[in-house]
C-alpha cells in the first residue's frame, strides 16, 4: 500500500483500535487464593494453587504460580480463561 492510504486508514480507526493491549492496558482480574494445592514443576519451584474470583466468588480455577504464595493471597491474573492441568 502507498503511504498515504495507509494514513487515511488508520485516522478511520478508532484509538482503542489503534493501540493494542498492553501489560499496562491489558484488563486484569483479582482472585484469591483459597487452596494449596502442591508443588509442580521440573524442580518444584511452581506452586498449584485454586482461585476464586473476587467479582464472582462461584467460578474457581486452578492456577500454577511462581513464588512463595499462601492461602489468602491476592493474586492479579493478567489471564483468566486458562486453567492449569491437575498435578499428578
Amino acid at each position: 500500500r502507498p503511504r498515504s492510504s495507509i494514513k487515511k486508514h488508520r485516522k478511520t480507526l478508532s484509538k482503542r483500535q489503534q493501540s493494542p493491549l498492553t501489560m499496562d492496558t491489558a484488563p486484569i482480574k483479582l482472585a484469591k487464593i483459597n487452596r494449596v494445592l502442591g508443588r509442580t514443576g521440573n524442580t518444584g519451584n511452581v506452586t498449584q494453587v485454586r482461585v476464586e474470583f473476587i467479582d464472582d466468588p462461584n467460578r474457581s480455577i486452578i492456577r500454577n504460580v511462581k513464588g512463595p504464595v499462601r492461602e489468602g493471597d491476592i493474586l492479579c491474573l493478567l489471564e483468566w480463561e486458562r486453567e492449569a492441568r491437575r498435578l499428578r
